[in-house]
């Protein structure tokens, strides 16, 4: 299927650097929303998961804390889960689509954290009706996909 939000997003104002950055924003967004998901096969599951480790009663435990560094959270299905570090990819998606939304006044966004759609949604001025919540309303605006 060819891609049809650039078009749309050039039409709504977005520069042709900016339409393809946020073409790839929304790629980056949809594949970690699948990883906090979580996959499997018939010897583990795995996922993204956010926290930090911390000591208790002398004990190195990991902690899950929303607002936490990424990990990537491994469960084989005989043995101990394991945690390694990953890169905070979705902070910086989310900091360079600040960056770009700096440049058009009156646009929003919205990111949908379910990987079975669009990951992000750009909002013109007109889209988003006075007094109306973006949770609402987010998809009168311009669906960002690959």
């Amino acid at each position: 299927m060819k891609n049809t939000c650039i078009p749309t997003l050039l039409s709504a104002g977005i520069s042709w650097d900016d339409a393809h950055a946020l073409r790839r924003i929304s790629m980056t967004l949809q594949r970690w929303h699948e990883l906090e998901c979580g996959d499997g096969n018939d010897h583990a599951s795995w996922t993204i998961a956010r926290g930090a480790f911390v000591k208790k009663d002398g004990v190195k435990t990991f902690e899950h804390d929303e607002d936490g560094k990424p990990f990537s959270e491994y469960h084989p299905h005989r043995g101990a889960v394991s945690y390694t570090p990953i890169p905070d990819r979705e902070k910086g998606a989310k900091k360079r689509l600040a960056a770009i939304l700096a440049r058009y006044p009156g646009f929003r966004s919205y990111i949908q954290g379910d990987p079975r759609g669009a990951a992000l949604y750009i909002l013109r001025p007109d889209d988003l009706p006075m007094g109306r919540d973006i949770d609402c309303t987010y998809s009168n605006g311009i669906a960002v996909y690959k």
